[in-house]
């Protein structure tokens, strides 16, 4: 039994005491139709905060004493509390998405997992706050603020966030209650007395979190370390930038230029697209932070950005700077933190690396920014991809006469979608007529007679070792040329106009 449905309980032998008293007025509380918070569910995740820890306006928690454990329907409260922490974690979830349709549209496995553990967890709090008298552990009150400093992030509503603790505390008054017996009424209204210090202490750290979240993406913190970012993506002086960060200039950055694929919630029916995609954007944020201790510049969106990562050592001066060629030590480390920041995020990422001294960096984040372009339009697999990774790729987009006579090369093809079709698997295959024939769901003769329909059409033969290097070459001008990557190439970005 939940929400509207729970019957109050109300001891007979006294009618006038306050068994049925709530912790909160529900006429105070939003309508059903209001979206809402999961703040007395939800995880919480470290946050930097300067407010007090509440503890203010002496309650009946200050001082135990004279506590005893309230006493309803011959159970101690606080046993009824353990014995029933899953089934009330339950409750207490089913009661969210039956009260407050936006909490619908959050991932399920959002809603099946991470929350309703951490009911249970607070559940077991509320406990060990019944059992002693005392208000629950600061980090309660801690994971509660920052939960709702999250859901200011999200953008949602203050009024849903509070509405959350109400209901969290509601369906625990209920569960609590039904089975009180008629001369419960005593321990009935210190148990309710309890409740309601609890929640105004959950009311105000909520406030305090949902404020520090409001300014969370904007807090001086981040503000320097995006001074510092710009500055160093538009060239200018950059010694007073990092003083204001309170960051020492390392000997160089990788520069990482990102593309993160959409994930499968944000397309999923009853599910809010923002919400998914800042979950994502957060989830992988938090794992890059992680892995790069915090150390990384970021400029992101839901579908990508540009991350900056300090290098201890500075890319060789014997080569050109854009270039970007450090020892190799650096790339599997951070092509390792991206793997895992995007299985963190649930999806692929593409990304475009290169290096550069601090005072280089815009060269770099343009070397980066065509890297991830050639990549994208080559078909390349997700993960971290280098100018040596693409050098055939990325010198056919350059202008050049002989770019565009390549491309032509396959242009008898072009009406056989199936004969170009074939032609690249079979370079892809290792020219393996076998591995071609089962990429392609065809006999072998089938691959024989294409490849010789091909060898008469453009005049190279994928049989003969000296064509095999014309055919690569001609696709990968005819896949620049078809993207526009070669028009794109005519114009090198602008890396500060890449954010």
């Amino acid at each position: 039994m939940t929400g509207h449905n729970a019957p109050h309980c109300v001891p007979t032998a006294r009618p006038t005491a306050a068994p049925t008293t709530r912790p909160a007025d529900p006429s105070s509380a939003p309508s059903s139709d209001s979206p809402a918070d999961p703040s007395f569910t939800d995880t919480a995740r470290p946050t930097v905060t300067d407010h007090p820890t509440v503890t203010d306006h002496p309650t009946v928690t200050d001082h135990p004493t004279r506590w005893h454990v309230p006493v309803i329907g011959g159970l101690p409260a606080d046993q009824r509390l353990i014995g029933g922490a899953r089934e009330l974690a339950t409750r207490l979830v089913a009661a969210l998405l039956d009260r407050v349709p936006v909490y619908r549209r959050l991932p399920r496995e959002q809603v099946t997992g991470e929350l309703t553990r951490d009911a249970e967890r607070r559940i077991r709090a509320l406990a060990h706050a019944v059992r002693t008298g005392l208000p629950a552990p600061a980090e309660e009150f801690t994971d509660v603020r920052e939960a709702a400093a999250r859901r200011a992030e999200e953008g949602l509503p203050l009024d849903a966030v509070l509405l959350a603790h109400h209901l969290g505390l509601e369906v625990c008054w209920e569960f609590l209650t039904r089975d009180a017996h008629a001369g419960d009424a005593a321990d009935l209204l210190l148990l309710n007395r309890l409740l309601l210090d609890q929640l105004r202490r959950a009311a105000i750290a909520a406030g305090a979190g949902y404020l520090d979240g409001q300014r969370s993406a904007g807090d001086r913190r981040s503000t320097a370390r995006q001074s510092l970012l710009t500055a160093l993506l538009a060239g200018t002086p950059i010694e007073e930038a990092a003083a204001r960060a309170g960051t020492e200039l390392p000997a160089g950055y990788a520069v990482l230029c990102l593309s993160l694929a959409d994930h499968p919630d944000e397309y999923s029916p009853g599910i809010d697209p923002g919400i998914a995609a800042r979950r994502k954007l957060r989830r992988f944020g938090a794992e890059l932070d992680h892995r790069t201790r915090q150390s990384a510049l970021t400029a992101l969106t839901p579908s990508g950005g540009l991350v900056l990562v300090p290098l201890d050592t500075a890319p060789d001066p014997t080569t050109a700077p854009t270039e970007g060629r450090v020892a190799d030590e650096p790339w599997p480390q951070l092509s390792a933190a991206l793997a895992a920041a995007a299985r963190a995020a649930g999806v692929p990422v593409l990304a475009g690396a290169a290096a550069a001294v601090p005072a280089e960096v815009p060269g770099a984040a343009a070397l980066a920014y065509e890297v991830l372009d050639v990549a994208k339009a080559f078909g390349l697999p997700p993960g971290l991809h280098r100018l040596d990774d693409v050098l055939l790729e990325y010198q056919l987009t350059r202008p050049s006469r002989a770019r565009s006579r390549l491309a032509a090369l396959l242009e008898p093809l072009a009406d056989g979608g199936e004969l170009l079709t074939t032609l690249r698997t079979h370079l892809a295959g290792g020219l393996n007529r076998r591995h071609t024939a089962g990429a392609l769901h065809l006999h072998p003769n089938t691959v024989d007679y294409r490849l010789r329909r091909i060898a008469v059409l453009t005049g190279l033969d994928p049989a003969r070792p000296a064509d095999v290097l014309r055919i690569t070459a001609a696709i990968a001008a005819r896949t620049a040329e078809q993207s526009g990557l070669a028009r794109r190439m005519t114009e090198p970005p602008s890396p500060a106009g890449q954010l």
